[in-house]
């Protein structure tokens, strides 16, 4: 669990600490990552990219996959 007021977002070994409140979207981009490249999963929910962080929040970012 995060700190009070922060939530914590994870990819790939990695993990981001930030201000809740803010939308999944923006947490993506403050990592550095690209928003079209992952999905967000919360308490091993699908969850959309504006969906608003909360304290205590753990965010996994699935890597997405396409062929071609």
């Amino acid at each position: 669990m995060g700190e009070r007021g922060t939530f914590v977002l994870k990819f790939r070994g990695q993990e981001w600490t930030l201000p809740a409140g803010m939308t999944v979207r923006d947490a993506i981009k403050k990592a550095g990552l690209q928003v079209e490249g992952v999905l967000p999963v919360r308490d091993g929910k699908l969850i959309t990219e504006d969906t608003i962080t909360r304290p205590g929040d753990e965010i996994k970012l699935v890597a997405v996959v396409s062929g071609g």
